[in-house]
Formats: structure tokens, sequence, C-alpha cells
């Protein structure tokens, strides 16, 4: 899309290798030269004989391209200092100082207009741009440029959490050129960004009425079956209401041949290379259905041999203690041999299939009756007896093959779709930050371009 854009007349070299050519005119400058940096110190705790503030926090700029007074800040309290020093007025410039990741160092947000008594938090740098030199708005946007970006998340150190220090923001590079020029590329960029925003939070919406509708139909299909018409009956079980006729309410304990749980204890000197030996599923590999088969670890036949009650076999259903607790998966057909550590091991018996347990399983309905008997707690841990003593439908084995079929097919439509549009989305995502990147450092010109 980029390409029906124009270069500058003339470019001149910017004597910074990575920086390459540069329009004439244009000049290279440390972010120190054009604006002023303060690294906040300002926490989110509350102490007496200090002023009541609002909290500009980390997430609102790692959220949110701009701050507006629409923002939900949180109170805190603030010295006299700090808020002299820290208070966010209109173009400047916030951002992430600290993070899990060094790719989410430097996050921008652009202060949009004057906000009264709204303070910079704690992990974030305040950018104050030198309105001679430099806008917010153009500001805004270069530290949205991968290349300029970059040169933050480069300097960031640390192992499981990372920051960068002062002096690599105040000494990093960026392009600045004239000023009716900022003001061009700014305006030029907030008018295509928007159009690319808008399609990108198009898209998600319907991603997201795409998987209500596979949510709901899930949950239609394990609790009500296919025949539109069957009758219902009360299933004298206050959560699970009416079911069909001819559907049986039953434990898990009673349909199944055993619910345990898989090897707890030391590991480590089991571990093996993936040809020597044999898949071993953790909490990281249950996903919702199906599973995560990415990071699969692998044990020695020896352990897989002296550990019996943890060996799987396909149609088995694993299901997560920990982290998101009560997601089911089956094992497929091709994992002819596996074993588990730490999780529920469900083994199918001969009137349930493990496909059709694993969606009725993941509905909503039991996902949410699981998250009601642990109080709410979506991070709880779920034991043997929380799932061998609850009461689940049961349909005859020929329905319940039926409905798995039936599930399958139209899941894998609706998941095919979703990953058409998320490809879009990324496609779109990417189109963004070239976009940007191409216009502030002068590849393209923008000047009289209608966005």
């Amino acid at each position: 899309m980029t390409s029906k854009l124009k270069p500058f007349p003339k470019y001149k070299d910017s004597g910074i290798q990575w920086i390459g050519a540069i329009p004439e005119g244009w000049e290279v400058r440390k972010l120190k030269q054009v604006t002023s940096i303060m690294i906040s110190n300002v926490d989110k705790k509350s102490k007496p004989n200090e002023e009541e503030v609002l909290l500009c926090n980390y997430n609102e700029v790692y959220n949110n391209e701009f701050i507006t007074s629409n923002l939900n800040f949180m109170k805190a309290t603030a010295s006299i200092e700090q808020i002299n020093k820290f208070s966010i007025k209109k173009e400047d410039v916030i951002i992430t100082k600290d993070s899990e990741t060094p790719e989410d160092i430097a996050v921008p947000s652009l202060v949009e207009g004057n906000l009264n008594n709204i303070i910079c938090g704690y992990h974030l740098a305040l950018i104050r741009p030198n309105n001679s030199k430099i806008e917010g708005k153009f500001l805004l946007r270069i530290f949205q440029s991968r290349k300029i970006n970059d040169q933050f998340v480069i300097s960031a150190n640390g192992v499981t959490r990372f920051g960068i220090s002062t002096y690599p923001i105040k000494n990093s590079f960026l392009v600045v050129p004239p000023k009716q020029i900022q003001t061009a590329i700014a305006n030029f960029l907030d008018k295509k960004t928007a159009k690319i925003d808008a399609l990108i939070e198009k898209d998600k919406k319907l991603v997201e009425l795409l998987k209500e509708k596979r949510t709901a139909l899930i949950n239609h299909a394990v609790t009500k079956g296919l025949d539109p018409k069957v009758k219902l009956k009360d299933s004298v079980v206050d959560w699970i209401g009416e079911v069909p006729e001819g559907w049986s309410i039953r434990k898990l304990s009673h349909i199944s041949d055993r619910i345990s749980v898989g090897f707890v204890g030391t590991i480590e000197k089991y571990y093996t290379d993936e040809d020597e030996g044999i898949p071993l599923l953790k909490t990281g590999n249950v996903g919702f259905g199906k599973l995560r088969l990415d990071d699969l670890s692998y044990v020695t036949k020896e352990f897989h041999i002296l550990n019996k009650k943890s060996q799987l076999k396909p149609g088995d259903i694993v299901i997560a203690r920990h982290g998101e607790s009560g997601r089911s998966s089956v094992i497929p057909n091709n994992l002819k041999e596996s074993n588990c550590l730490n999780i529920v091991l469900l083994k199918t018996g001969k009137r349930m299939s493990g496909a059709y347990h694993t969606y009725l399983l993941n509905s909503q309905l039991v996902q949410e009756h699981l998250q009601a008997i642990q109080g709410g707690a979506v991070q709880g841990v779920i034991n043997t007896e929380d799932i061998a003593y609850l009461r689940f439908h049961h349909p005859p084995l020929s329905e319940q093959l039926q409905i798995v079929d039936y599930l399958d097919k139209a899941t894998s439509k609706i998941d095919k779709t979703i990953k058409l549009i998320e490809k879009k989305i990324k496609l779109l995502q990417e189109y963004k930050k070239s976009l940007i990147h191409q216009v502030v450092t002068g590849k393209v010109d923008v000047r009289g371009v209608e966005a």
C-alpha cells in the first residue's frame, strides 16, 4: 500500500548506519536534545500528609494509544514535588520503562488534552517535547517506528522482568524533520491509522461474535442434543435443568474406568530426548478441547512402565488442576502412548466418548459450575473429587458420537473462519507498523497526500 507514496526529492547520509539515508532538511538528534525526560517514582500507595491525585499507570499507557479523560485512573497520593514534576500535560508522550518482555519496553501513549491532577505513575517515563523542535503527535509516531523502538528493546536489561535506565532513553537517536513536515506526517498518520484501527476493531468484534457462536453451539449440543423437537424432562439437578428424554444424569465416577491424578513428584532424572522418550503431558499442554503439543516434554520408557496409573491412551481425558482449572483435552488417536504429570486423568469407560465428555466439560454450563464450586476462582485447584462426584449429562453412546461428529464439523468451520480473520488482523497490524516507520523516517513523502 505504501508503494503509491513517492520518496522525497533528495536524500543525504544520516551518519548512522541503521538509520540510513534521510531527506535533505531532516536531522538526526538524540532524544534529550529535543525533549525533557523524567522517570517517574510515584507508586500506587496512598500516604498521609500527601495530596490526593489520579495516577496514569502502566496499563493505561500499554493499552491505549492516547491518554484521555475517559480512562479510569486510580486514586493515590503524591508529594508536592512529585506533582510539580510528574503532572502530565497535553502533547506529553509517556512510555513503558519496565515490562515482562523486552518487546514491551517503550510502548508509547500520547496525552491528547489538558488533564487536571493526573500524575505519571511508576514503571513509566514521561517524555515532554520541546515545542520549538518537535511535536508530541510526531514524537508518538517516532516511538512507534520499528527501528527507532528497537534501540530501547536492545537496551533493556533483566531476566524475569526487563527495564531500561535513563541513559539509553536520553541518548536514543531519532530523525527530526522541519516542524511543518512533522505536522503533515502527524496529520496523515492520525487519519490513516484511525482507518486501519477501525478495520482491526471491526474484525476483532467479528471474531468475538464467532467465538460466542461457537460457545453457544457447543453448550446447546452437549446439554440438549441435536433434535430441536425432542421432549425435555427435569434432570432433578438444579444447575443442569432440563435434559432430553432418553438421557440420564450420571456421576463420572460411575461411567469412567478411573479418575486419578497423574504422577506427582520429582521427575527431572527421567527427562529425555524426543526420539528416545514418551510424551509427558503437563498443565500447559491441556487446552480447551485439543492438546497443546508445541511444547512437549519427554520421559524415559522406564518411567512410563513404572507409572502405569498415569499412562494415557487415545480417547482418555486430561483436566487441568491449576491456572484456568477445569479446562479439558481429549487424547488424540495419533498419540498412541503418553504419560502425565499432576493433572487429572479420566480413563474413559465403555459407555462414554472421550470427545463428547471433553466438549461437555469445556461447555459454558459446566465451566461456570466448576467455578461456582471453587467459590468463583478461575485460578483455583481442581481435584479428583470435584470431578468424580459431580453429576453430568449422559446421553446414549450412539448419540454422544453423533454430537461429536456434528460439533467437530461445525466448530472446524468456525475455527477456520476465525483463523482467516485473525490472519487479516495481523496483516493490518503489520501494515500499520510498516507504514508508520516508512513515513516518520522519511522513506516516503506524505505532504499533500490524502490519507
